[in-house]
């Protein structure tokens, strides 16, 4: 359903929701697509006969229910203007997870707000790294 070109610009436009949200880093957003046949998809028993896009998101607890709530309708908005789907087809589902529960980067993750203090008592070498990932997104 989608070509390179349309995942590479969904997810800026996760990533950027993400950071808009949450004001963390845009190294804190990661963005994986799994394209599962129709023939494998089925709702209600049915075989599903149109296109469908479902984001699955795992974010860190703590957030406001404004800022869950702003992710979700950015996001919705973001699938809509690349894929052309109707709302009706756009299924978006946030877990929340405790950071003390999440690794990235070899590192347990920081509480919502306490991202720049955690980044900045990284190595160096990882300081680097993230900030690199961070300009690419940008």
């Amino acid at each position: 359903m989608l070509d390179d070109k349309a995942r590479a610009r969904l997810a800026n436009e996760i990533t950027r929701a993400h950071s808009l949200a949450t004001g963390a880093q845009s190294f804190f957003a990661q963005v994986l697509f799994h394209e599962t046949p129709k023939r494998f998809h089925f709702m209600g028993g049915k075989p599903v006969d149109s296109e469908q896009v479902f984001v699955h998101g795992h974010i860190r607890s703590g957030r406001t229910t404004d800022q869950k709530v702003k992710l979700l309708g950015d996001i919705l908005g973001s699938v809509r203007q690349v894929t052309g789907l109707d709302s009706r087809y756009v299924w978006i589902y946030l877990s929340e997870l405790p950071p003390s529960d999440m690794i990235e980067y070899g590192q347990v993750l920081p509480q919502p707000g306490a991202e720049s203090a955690w980044l900045q008592a990284l190595s160096e070498e990882d300081r680097a790294y993230l900030n690199r990932l961070a300009e690419r997104a940008e």
